[in-house]
């Protein structure tokens, strides 16, 4: 404890209870610690609504959970040499469908292969699973049961007025 002190003063610890106490405090260390990956989310010219709503909840999840999207406009052939204002709108209806708040962490910019922009989501913002969680549930009416007494009656009641018609 003091090394410079004549006759020099040194702690007689239990080991076991320090190596239990470090281990511990790095498990907790690495349990806060979360790794962010960038996952990758590829839409072309001519994808359809469905699998853009499938895309786009895909890209919720991902920012829910605290990723990084990357989402490229795939352009091949000759949808390379379309309008880039008309290709950057077309990405922006994309983005525009997303329910989970983001913020774009890299402009759209032009990639080898297409138009490419990052997303995060916004610090301190609710899970979109917590806001459906926080709506009251209203039971659904129970529909009204007959007994068989009540049923023979109604069946009576049916055929009379078959009867009556015909």
């Amino acid at each position: 404890i003091s090394p410079n002190a004549k006759p020099p003063v040194a702690k007689i610890m239990d080991f076991g209870k320090y190596r239990y106490d470090t281990g511990r405090k790095a498990s907790e260390m690495k349990a806060k610690s979360h790794v962010t990956e960038t996952k990758s989310v590829q839409v072309k010219i001519g994808t359809g609504e469905h699998d853009q709503q499938l895309k786009v909840k895909r890209i919720s999840e991902w920012l829910e959970e605290g990723h990084r999207v990357k989402v490229d406009l795939f352009l091949w052939g000759r949808y390379k040499y379309m309008d880039p204002a008309f290709l950057k709108e077309r990405l922006d209806r994309f983005l525009k469908i997303i329910p989970t708040e983001y913020k774009i962490a890299d402009e759209m910019k032009k990639s080898p292969k297409g138009f490419t922009t990052t997303l995060e989501r916004l610090p301190g913002t609710k899970t979109q699973k917590l806001k459906d969680a926080a709506k009251p549930v209203t039971p659904e009416p129970k529909k009204a049961q007959i007994s068989g007494s009540q049923q023979n009656k109604k069946k009576d009641l049916d055929a009379f007025l078959e009867e009556g018609m015909v």
